[in-house]
């Protein structure tokens, strides 16, 4: 199913200042469109303008038409970009879920038709909006649009099918947060980068949770030396893929359970795209470069991400720091980059080729080996699938960035203020930019 998805509080902006006049009004969306495979396509809200006053060729409480001029100027506008336009417009004084009119179905026909000759390859969309809610289709036609929020939480303000039920076996979660909350867990397609120490964890509390199709990524295969903190592996799993040991684990918690793999690194940009296809994802990497590209991937894509890291330190044999940190990626929460977070070095390190980094005089040694132990990424994946369970069932828990201190046993909720400016998370930068801008990341 397609879907229109608004970054940071877009959506409800949008509706609040529309919904202001007694009479209709409209607006224009500008949306950058990713392809999703089997999953539709994604338009991704980069900027809405309102229509000025002079835009109405006809305006009232009931009805309104906007000026060829108007039209064609926006035509022109989202040609050159090479992006696709959603009109909203309002139903004011309507309390219930709007509905799309005759009277709109004529004019999106032609308007339709007006679009296609110009540039047949770009879908373009038509949101109505009322105080009982929202509807969304593709232009012209009856094919419903999933409408998505994406930032603190991640909101559905319009969802044309039908979510899973949830089953019984889910019972004691439902009393905690619900039976929409359950349901929205089911319908989910979440992603997990690195299904080692925290990423297998992660994904055996979201299969007990009752996630119900997941995206396991990760190139490596197990050693004997992993296996002290790897969820669902056993010595016999030893040269088997992690992604599909995970994915057997998953599978074995609940059997309806949809699983996809793929053996491969986030550090080239084709496997880092799959992550289009997903709801949400969290990213379980230990390597400075991963992160980068997934920092900027939730931002550039609009796809929410919980990036997890656990560090322990030692010295003369006696642990002297363990620190855990779990941080939501989405829009209005700020980046790895703008946190001051990232190695620009160590970057530049990972996303070289093994031919580029021996024939590189600034790159000296090999990637040592982390203490690595189960309890304490155990501990931090707690704080993580709870931060998840907060954006996506709204449990009352407020926290999106926040730091574990192992030594004192205490966990600190951080406040990060994104740079107006960053490269990665701003508008000016890389925000719901799609395709339209190059990912950080080997592009062969």
């Amino acid at each position: 199913m397609r879907e229109l998805v608004f970054p940071g509080n877009g959506f409800l902006d949008l509706a609040s200042e529309l919904l202001r006049a007694d009479e209709e009004t409209a607006a224009v969306l500008f949306a950058n469109v990713v392809g999703r495979g089997e999953y539709g396509e994604r338009l991704l809200v980069r900027n809405a303008q309102q229509a000025p006053s002079d835009a109405y060729q006809q305006r009232s409480a009931v009805a309104i038409v906007l000026s060829p001029s108007y039209v064609a100027w926006v035509t022109k506008q989202a040609l050159s970009r090479k992006q696709a336009l959603v009109f909203v417009h309002t139903h004011p004084r309507c309390y219930n879920l709007p509905a799309f009119s005759p009277v709109d179905d004529r004019g999106e026909k032609a308007l339709a038709e007006f679009l296609r000759r110009r540039n047949p390859a770009v879908p373009h969309g038509a949101l109505v909006l009322s105080e009982g809610g929202c509807r969304a289709r593709m232009l012209g036609s009856d094919e419903p649009m999933r409408v998505v929020q994406v930032g603190k939480t991640l909101q559905f303000p319009f969802e044309p099918a039908v979510p899973p039920a949830a089953q019984f076996a889910f019972d004691r979660q439902v009393r905690a947060f619900g039976e929409q909350g359950q349901v929205r867990l089911r319908s989910l397609r979440v992603g997990i980068v690195g299904l080692g120490g925290t990423g297998s964890i992660v994904a055996e509390q979201l299969a007990h949770l009752g996630i119900g199709n997941f995206l396991l990524i990760d190139p490596d295969v197990i050693e004997e030396s992993n296996l002290n903190r790897l969820v669902g592996a056993s010595l016999k799993d030893v040269g088997k893929a992690k992604a599909e040991v995970a994915a057997r684990h998953v599978e074995s918690i609940h059997a309806d359970v949809k699983t996809q793999v793929v053996i491969g690194s986030v550090l080239q940009a084709s496997t880092a795209r799959r992550l289009a296809d997903v709801d949400f994802f969290f990213c379980c990497t230990d390597s400075h470069g991963s992160r980068a590209v997934l920092s900027q991937f939730a931002f550039q894509y609009l796809v929410p991400c919980i990036d997890i890291g656990v560090s322990i330190s030692s010295k003369d044999g006696r642990v002297t720091h363990i620190t855990g940190r779990v941080q939501m990626l989405a829009p209005g929460l700020g980046c790895l980059t703008c946190a001051g977070l990232l190695d620009s070095d160590a970057i530049r390190r990972d996303l070289m080729t093994d031919y580029e980094r021996q024939a590189d005089p600034y790159f000296i040694g090999a990637h040592e080996p982390q203490p690595a132990v189960i309890s304490l990424n155990g501990a931090v994946v707690s704080l993580a699938v709870t931060m998840f369970l907060a954006a996506v069932t709204h449990i009352p828990a407020d926290a999106r960035y926040q730091l574990y201190n192992g030594i004192t046993g205490t966990v600190r909720a951080v406040a990060h203020i994104p740079d107006p400016t960053c490269i990665v998370c701003s508008p000016v930068g890389a925000l719901a930019r799609g395709n339209e801008w190059p990912l950080l990341a080997r592009q062969s």
